[in-house]
């Protein structure tokens, strides 16, 4: 790719021009690297002995979520904790695989950098070959904290100083946002490292293409009815026009669809997981997804409030999402703020 640019020249790039500081570009790097070790043991599956439960056999091991690890998220999650631990950008770290987060050891240099992550996304497809993918937020340490707790994570959306998925599938693809554009990176592989394949994405504001599991439809709430009955009527409904679903069940592979051709990818809040707030994690999915999101022109929202703007409770805080086109997005908003429904 003639005058292709690298991911450490476009972060080098960043940093002189005062977006971001050596410290986070040494952190996104990192990330990044470990990304590359993940690809390659999501690439060798059944070759690497690492499809499958974890966990004895005959007992799968259980999360902090309450759900069966696959032997890829637990070593997902050791990559990019070992990956991070020992840079020097980090005050602590805090993952969907654990309980509480970790303060960066004492026997390492300490940074000025929180990161939250998602070791791997979608791994109930591992099996079949799906795509699945890494998600990750980053977000300043408190100034005067030195031994980072639970507390000092729960910043709301707009704190995030970046933000980035890499989704494993027909190519090992980087998507990126500190804080200007989002941008993609794809590995070339041959020669280890990511290079920028689209710059200030963007996401068309209208849509025909909506994302929802709607194996759960007999579970949602009026508004959701309501606003997915009116998609399923077509052009002869009130909407005006034909929508087609795609529903991958992975949401790094159903976001980045979403980021390269528009749409609207829902998760809402259902009889099911009313008690625990929603179905997906505010801090390590919901959140650095809205932001890559709003920053390629798009949406995120809890249904009745800007996702970015929730004022976090707990490391491991479920939502309801609605993210993607920004017109499609504010219309599935419009059915709950009409029927009043607390979906925030």
């Amino acid at each position: 790719m003639s005058g292709a640019i690298a991911l450490t020249r476009y972060l080098i790039e960043e940093q002189r021009a005062g977006h971001i500081n050596a410290e986070l570009r040494l952190l996104v790097e990192v990330v990044a690297r470990a990304c590359k070790q993940i690809s390659v043991a999501v690439g060798k599956g059944a070759l690497g002995g690492v499809l499958g439960d974890a966990g004895s056999p005959g007992e799968a091991s259980i999360n902090v979520q309450g759900e069966a690890q696959k032997k890829l998220d637990v070593l997902s999650n050791e990559i990019l904790l070992e990956a991070n631990a020992w840079g020097g950008h980090l005050a602590g770290l805090a993952s969907e695989e654990m309980d509480a987060s970790q303060p960066i050891p004492d026997t390492y240099p300490h940074g000025n950098y929180l990161l939250l992550f998602d070791p791997l996304d979608g791994s109930s497809n591992i099996d079949v070959n799906v795509s699945v993918g890494t998600i990750f937020s980053v977000l300043r340490c408190p100034e005067g904290i030195a031994t980072p707790a639970d507390a000092h994570f729960l910043q709301p959306g707009t704190a995030q100083v970046a933000a980035g998925y890499c989704v494993y599938g027909p190519q090992t693809t980087l998507v990126l946002t500190v804080g200007h554009g989002t941008h993609v990176f794809t590995l070339d592989r041959e020669v280890g490292s990511f290079t920028m394949t689209a710059r200030g994405i963007r996401i068309p504001e209208e849509t025909k293409e909506f994302a929802v599991n709607m194996s759960n439809q007999r579970f949602w709430e009026p508004p959701m009815q309501a606003y997915v009955g009116d998609l399923l009527a077509g052009k002869d409904g009130p909407r005006g026009k034909d929508f087609n679903m795609r529903w991958v069940a992975s949401m790094v592979a159903d976001v980045h669809r979403i980021l390269t051709r528009g749409g609207i990818f829902s998760y809402p809040l259902d009889s099911k997981c009313a008690a625990k707030g929603g179905k997906l994690r505010l801090m390590y999915e919901a959140n650095p997804m809205s932001l890559l999101v709003e920053q390629a022109g798009g949406a995120a929202s809890t249904g009745r409030q800007r996702m970015l703007e929730v004022q976090p409770t707990g490391l491991h805080q479920r939502v309801p999402v609605f993210l993607g086109s920004k017109r499609e997005v504010e219309a599935a908003e419009g059915y709950h703020h009409a029927q009043g429904t607390d979906a925030s």
